[in-house]
């Protein structure tokens, strides 16, 4: 992640982002002007809003992906939140291959192996892929990085950067604030999938290898809003033993977080072990040399709905 704050004027609003949430889309099937290599390329970073999708298929790498960007027949992704903003200079990493003619945007993915998407421009700055083979469409937002609020999108899918370390590790506990129980708690895992509000916790100390932590405790856990601060959180651990523990959350870096506890009074910093990179990555040859291939996938928030998009491929 880029410094967490940016400059006002690179700021994008949130609501341009949470708008995508309610807004009705227009479909225009008229087709641009221009050739679909070169709307691709038009724009930086197109930004996945999993809240628009229509259908109920799933592409795999589009239900990962923060962002896409298309250039010279290469496709990046932000499939991570940590390091978002620096990797691959904001595009994030290459996930794959491209063809684009003809309205058709073939993807050859390092992982999911050759989907093909139906284009459609929507707006200026909108478009539309449709996967005709599971009639479900992702639509696509278009931004330049001069505009582009890496940091908003950071903090509203907050609830995945939890997700992207296989442990949090207690590293410090203040000295004010009354103790607790949850003082005895010196690891907490976020695991994605599932339900994909799953936490576990372990009083286990000095493990340095996270897959020898034993876990004494599963439970759920979930993630709010303060309104009028994007940048400070609630988290939420549900102890049925010990009732619930309320935290207000705080990103110091891509590491580390601070859990300030409400009731106590007490500060916690936890530090994030073993980092899970969600995209398989490749050395300056393109030779595979390492698979995350992991469950982690975007939520969509909003009810899933009928494609009315109708599949046009023999």
């Amino acid at each position: 992640m880029k410094t967490l704050k940016l400059l006002l004027g690179f700021a994008l609003s949130a609501t341009l982002f949470t708008s995508c949430y309610t807004e009705e889309v227009h479909i225009n099937d008229n087709g641009p002007t221009i050739s679909l290599n070169q709307l691709l390329q038009s724009y930086d970073l197109w930004y996945v809003d999993i809240n628009a999708t229509q259908g109920f298929g799933e592409t795999p790498f589009m239900e990962i992906a923060f962002t896409m960007s298309f250039s010279n027949g290469r496709v990046y992704a932000n499939n991570n939140l940590v390091g978002i903003g620096s990797q691959g200079g904001g595009y994030g990493v290459q996930i794959g291959n491209y063809d684009a003619y003809d309205m058709i945007l073939d993807i050859d993915h390092v992982i999911d192996g050759f989907n093909s998407f139906d284009v459609y421009q929507i707006d200026s700055n909108t478009i539309e892929l449709y996967n005709p083979f599971n009639d479900t469409s992702y639509f696509l937002d278009g931004y330049q990085q001069s505009n582009f609020d890496y940091d908003f999108v950071f903090y509203d899918n907050i609830h995945y950067f939890l997700q992207e370390y296989e442990a949090w590790e207690k590293v410090y506990t203040s000295e004010y604030g009354a103790i607790n129980e949850f003082d005895n708690e010196n690891y907490l895992q976020f695991l994605s999938g599932g339900n994909d509000s799953t936490f576990r916790s372990s009083q286990d100390a000095n493990v340095n290898n996270p897959n020898n932590i034993y876990w004494d405790y599963t439970g759920v856990y979930g993630v709010g809003d303060v309104t009028g601060n994007m940048y400070l959180k609630t988290l939420t651990l549900d102890y049925d033993f010990f009732d619930n523990e309320f935290f207000e959350l705080s990103v110091i870096d891509d590491g580390t977080i601070e859990l300030y506890h409400a009731d106590s009074g007490t500060a916690y910093e936890f530090e994030g072990r073993g980092y899970i990179a969600y995209y398989r990555s490749s050395d300056t040859q393109g030779r595979v040399t390492k698979d995350e291939n992991k469950l982690k996938k975007r939520k969509q928030k909003t009810p899933k709905v009928d494609n009315p998009r109708e599949n046009t491929r023999s």
